[in-house]
């Protein structure tokens, strides 16, 4: 049997996704880091961000019902990490990127993330120190570069991840085999 190490209550799941959560916070956009998001639901398409209660975004979340996802690029790391360790209260951070708007006027969107999505709050849910949003995916951009016949390509994408634990940001690595169809392999008469 494999020897395991109890770390105690930890949310721990590899890789977490580093993201940028964008809104506008006393008519400025700002944008924070967050590495605790995921897919909530595909219909509607729903993302769900975890946000410290103090975060200066969360105010502008909770003030217009509209925020952007912003996936970054491996290559973004440093700009990314500024979002994280400065407070918007503090620090300008609407002139870091090259921003766009799309079709909600308070989710500012960064135009050199592979990877964009305008977001509608639809809930949030106080889990204490943090406060779960989410919210309705109300349109995706994508990068043209980085379509593969006409669909989102990961490797292309090149999304930073955060690992939790050792505190090093990360890229994806080399595929392993198809979805919905590896297991196929290991058929056992199901």
């Amino acid at each position: 049997m494999v020897k395991k190490s109890c770390l105690g209550p930890e949310a721990l799941l590899f890789p977490t996704p580093s993201v940028l959560v964008g809104t506008v916070v006393d008519g400025r956009p700002n944008f924070m880091t967050a590495a605790w998001c995921g897919i909530a639901s595909s219909k509607p398409p729903a993302i769900s961000v975890a946000v410290r209660g103090e975060r200066h975004t969360l105010k502008g979340i909770l003030a217009n019902g509209e925020f952007s996802i912003n996936v970054p690029a491996a290559g973004m790391a440093a700009d990314v990490d500024f979002c994280g360790i400065y407070s918007g209260r503090k620090v300008d951070k609407s002139t870091v990127f090259e921003l766009f708007n799309g079709d909600l006027a308070n989710a500012p969107l960064v135009a050199d993330c592979p990877v964009n999505l305008e977001c509608r709050l639809r809930h949030t849910l106080n889990l204490g120190a943090h406060t779960l949003v989410v919210g309705e995916v109300i349109q995706t951009h994508v990068t043209e570069s980085c379509l593969t016949d006409g669909k989102p390509d990961a490797v292309k994408i090149d999304p930073l991840v955060y690992s939790p634990g050792s505190g090093y940001y990360q890229r994806l690595g080399e595929i392993v085999g198809k979805a919905f169809s590896i297991g196929k392999k290991k058929d056992k008469g199901a």
